[in-house]
Parts: C-alpha cells; sequence; structure tokens
C-alpha cells in the first residue's frame, strides 16, 4: 500500500515555507518562498498555489494543511485575521485553496500548528498531554489534549501570552494589563533592559552578572504564568519554544525551582519542562500533521 503524501505550509509575514511530507512524518521535499508584498489574501494564495504545485509535481499528496500568522474559526476554515498580512479579514483560505490545489485543505493557527509539530515528531513525541509556549515578539502558544490540538469555543483557545499575571502591570494590545507576554515576550525584553534576548544572552555566556540576575528573575516570571496553566491543565509536559529560548539554560533553573514552590506536588507529577526541538520547521511540521488528521 502507498503511504500517504501531505503538503504541510507555514505562513508568515516574510517567507511561506512548504515541506511535502509521508505520513510517517518523512519530509521528502521542501522549499521557501517570499512572501508577496503586499500580502493581500488574492497574491498570497496564488503563491501557494504556485509552491504546492511544484512541490506535489508527481500528484502524490492527499491533502494540505496551512499554518497562519492569526486567529480561525473552529471548523478550521477561515482565517479570521492574519496579523502583519494585509487585508485578512474573514479570508475563506480552506475552501479558496481547495478549489486552486484540488487538495482537501485544513488551516490553523501558526502556534498551533507548531504545538501539532512538536507533539508529532519534536519533543513532546512521547506525551500525550503538553503545552507548547512560544516566546517571541509576543507568546504564543498551543495546547495538546489526550493527544489532539484543543482550541476550544470557536476556535480561538490557548492564547497562553493573554493570561494576566499582574492586573496593575503595562498594556497589552489585547485590551489586558499586565498579561504574561508583556513580562517574557522579546518585546517586553527590550522594553524594559535596552537589550535583545541575543545581547542579553551572550552577556550571560561572559558571566555578567546583571545578565544573570535578569534570567533569574525573568525565569520566575515565566514560572509565575505557567502556574496557573499546570493548575488548570496537569500537563505531562510544557516546551518552550520560539527565539528567546536560545537562552533558556540561563532561566529553566529558575522556572523549575519557581513551579515547585509554586504548584502542589499532586498537580506536577512527573512534569516536564523542556527546549522546542523543531525550530523553524516546526510550523510545516505541524500543518502536515493538521492535514493528515483531517484528510
Amino acid at each position: 500500500m502507498t503511504e500517504k503524501e501531505v503538503i504541510g505550509v507555514d505562513l508568515g509575514g516574510t517567507a511561506i515555507k512548504l515541506g511535502r511530507f509521508l505520513s510517517n512524518g518523512t519530509c521528502l521535499e521542501s522549499l521557501t518562498i517570499p512572501t508577496p508584498q503586499p500580502a493581500t489574501p488574492e497574491a498570497v494564495m496564488s503563491t501557494i498555489e504556485q509552491g504546492v504545485q511544484q512541490l506535489n509535481h508527481q500528484k502524490k499528496a492527499v491533502a494540505l494543511g496551512i499554518g497562519t500568522p492569526g486567529p480561525t474559526d473552529a471548523k478550521g476554515r477561515i482565517a479570521l485575521l492574519a496579523i502583519n498580512l494585509s487585508g485578512w479579514h474573514n479570508v475563506p483560505l480552506a475552501q479558496t485553496l481547495e478549489e486552486k490545489t484540488g487538495l482537501k485543505t485544513s488551516i490553523a493557527n501558526d502556534a498551533n500548528c507548531a504545538g501539532l509539530g512538536e507533539a508529532w515528531l519534536g519533543a513532546g513525541k512521547n506525551y500525550q498531554n503538553l503545552i507548547l509556549l512560544t516566546l517571541g515578539t509576543g507568546v504564543g502558544g498551543a495546547i495538546i489534549l489526550n493527544g489532539k490540538l484543543f482550541t476550544g469555543h470557536l476556535g480561538s483557545a490557548a492564547e497562553l501570552g493573554l493570561i494576566t499575571i499582574n492586573p496593575e502591570g503595562a498594556p497589552c494590545n489585547s485590551g489586558n494589563n499586565g498579561s504574561l507576554e508583556q513580562y517574557v515576550s522579546a518585546t517586553a525584553i527590550y522594553r524594559d533592559t535596552h537589550k535583545t534576548p541575543a545581547e542579553l544572552g551572550e552577556l550571560a555566556e561572559n558571566n555578567d552578572l546583571s545578565a544573570l540576575t535578569f534570567w533569574e528573575n525573568y525565569g520566575k516570571k515565566l514560572a509565575y504564568g505557567l502556574t496557573s496553566l499546570i493548575y488548570v491543565l496537569t500537563p505531562e509536559a510544557i516546551i518552550i519554544g520560539g527565539g528567546v529560548c536560545a537562552s533558556s539554560k540561563y532561566f529553566l533553573p529558575s522556572v523549575e525551582a519557581e513551579i515547585e514552590k509554586r504548584v502542589l506536588p499532586t498537580s506536577r507529577v512527573g512534569l516536564k519542562l523542556m527546549v522546542a526541538q523543531l525550530g523553524n520547521q516546526a510550523g510545516i511540521v505541524g500543518a502536515a500533521k493538521l492535514a493528515l488528521d483531517n484528510c
């Protein structure tokens, strides 16, 4: 019996990544195309169609999965909004690409796709219940429960960066104040220190006391948010991804110590805290898994 092939797409503001996968996770071929500017829905869908045709030249793929930078509807058909792309409001992305490519198409938020990728082939592959937290320009997340992506009512669950850790804290774009994102994102780090996470990581590498102290305190703040998530979800694993995790060795010990102080042992039995493994490939891997799960 011939193994199924699917195509995963990670739609970003500067690049569109595509990969053709077997159902066992083997990537047969990949491709990166610049995102058209302006990134209107029509231009982006045309570019994705061309990329899919290039990858699917042998016509073996049976489904297409796409990670989009914004929320999608509960059925995985409509891109409700795409952050950093122009004119994206209620775009019927799945239906349009099905018509263009002839492949059954599913879409999901890009952080959800990254979580699916890590759960399938990355750091979370041995766990059924896990959280992925992506620490980048903002803070995104994904929740996997009983091996399945949890998207909640109308598909908008797992906005993990928007939970409150200080009601009197800095204002957030969501309308909240003191959300986790306002303390642990790369944007917040630069706002508070006038240094990038990479610069602070390099200073820590050279045993700079102020940088080491910064990362220790950073870990505590991250743990404040994780504590709430652990009590609600009791995951087997928490996976930390995104650019900030390049300095994880300086803040994860502090995260672990704080969690041990703040979370009852019964709520963290066997809990593993680890760094994401798939890096920039998590999006296309997860999008391919999305396609497999829905074909």
